[in-house]
């Protein structure tokens, strides 16, 4: 991978890129809340009323009001019977891959899922079987292959971030023993999928009863940290057996109170996802509209896999001509050569959507089906 030149956001939807301003369908705060007023202020009050850091592990010295009453708002708004902060996102997994370390006699992993998840597995102690991308059938067979009486895992993501696809809980859970359970790294699908936000569960209709649920602030929430949403004896395991819970400082606590406000801000304001909602239907009905291929996928995320090198290069130049960022990415998940990933916001204009749609509509190969 190549480290990429710095960026400029500016004005929610847009990036200032050597020198331009262009419109920006990439990231993944899907609601622009980290530049949301009430968020800044909330911020802003959190470094005057608690200063930046705690400096200490909430299992020394380190835990703070703060903490407690935000993991009580996420118990409440995605219904789990408990919520654990963790420094980050990507962290979630591996902490209660420590915890329930030697659990298990097999893990299976969608072959798509996110590097974390990945490393997880490792961490959980027992071997690890990879399944095609959200396949049933592949599962199922993973399964038969462990034998009877296998005590299983399984990981994936909830929604996927190379092109909005969505893990199908339900169907795995009919494959599975009644004693496995499903680790659900649900970074984009929280907040964005369901018809609160609660993610890829209440998506797909599951009940938590063999689902844990990780999930990040720093994406739909606009803010940093990660949570887990799991049981109380989940989160005792994770203070008696993952170090790197133990040993970790917590967000900062400005941070914390900015997720608090976000988390608030959009539980209390319906119209965040509506307008997600409407704005990624009209890039979805332009696209089948013109004849893009494949189906359609509930995230709104719409990649572009060019056809080779000079093609990418045609289409660069095109988004560039059209004020619009180019999204080009190397990243685990998505296609080996690259791709073009437009993620769209509930703040894009109509006429950001319409710029981008003018341009896709000249390269018909945006096929929601091309990262196979």
């Amino acid at each position: 991978m190549i480290e990429p030149l710095p960026l400029q956001q500016i004005d929610r939807t847009y990036v200032r890129f050597r020198g331009r301003k262009l419109s920006y369908f990439s990231g993944c705060d899907y609601f622009r809340l980290s530049g949301h007023p009430q968020v800044i202020a909330a911020l802003r009050e959190g470094v005057k009323e608690y200063g930046l850091n705690v400096a200490a592990s909430r299992l020394t010295t380190g835990n703070h009001r703060l903490y407690v009453e935000l993991e009580s708002a996420l118990t409440f708004f995605f219904a789990a019977p408990d919520a654990l902060l963790v420094s980050a996102g990507s962290m979630t997994n591996l902490v209660v891959a420590q915890a329930l370390s030697g659990n298990f006699s097999h893990a299976l992993i969608d072959e798509r899922s996110h590097p974390a998840l990945g490393t997880a597995a490792r961490l959980l102690d027992c071997p690890v079987l990879i399944f095609k991308h959200r396949s049933v059938e592949d599962l199922t067979g993973c399964v038969r292959r462990c034998g009877p009486g296998a005590r299983l895992i399984v990981l994936t993501d909830g929604m996927f971030s190379h092109d909005g696809s969505v893990a199908p809980l339900a169907d795995y859970l009919r494959v599975l023993s009644r004693d496995a359970m499903i680790l659900v790294d649900d970074a984009h699908g929280a907040g964005v999928l369901g018809a609160t936000g609660k993610g890829t569960l209440e998506h797909d209709n599951v009940s938590r009863h063999r689902i844990i649920q990780t999930i990040t602030l720093s994406k739909a929430f606009g803010a940093w940290g990660g949570a887990i949403l799991g049981t109380t004896q989940l989160r005792k395991k994770i203070f008696n057996k993952s170090s790197l819970f133990v040993g970790s400082t917590p967000a900062p606590l400005p941070l914390a109170a900015a997720a608090l406000a976000a988390l608030r801000i959009f539980k209390n304001d319906p119209s965040f996802k509506k307008r997600l909602a409407r704005n990624a239907d009209y890039v979805r009905r332009a696209l089948r509209d013109l004849g893009a291929e494949g189906a359609p996928m509930p995230g709104p995320i719409f990649p572009f896999v060019p056809k080779n090198p000079r093609a990418a290069g045609r289409f660069h130049r095109q988004l560039l001509a059209a004020r619009i960022f180019p999204p080009f990415l190397q990243y685990p998940g998505g296609s080996a050569q690259g791709y073009f990933r437009f993620v769209i916001s509930s703040e894009h204009s109509r006429g950001q959507l319409d710029g981008l749609v003018r341009v896709l509509s000249c390269n018909l190969g945006a096929r929601r089906d091309s990262l196979s």
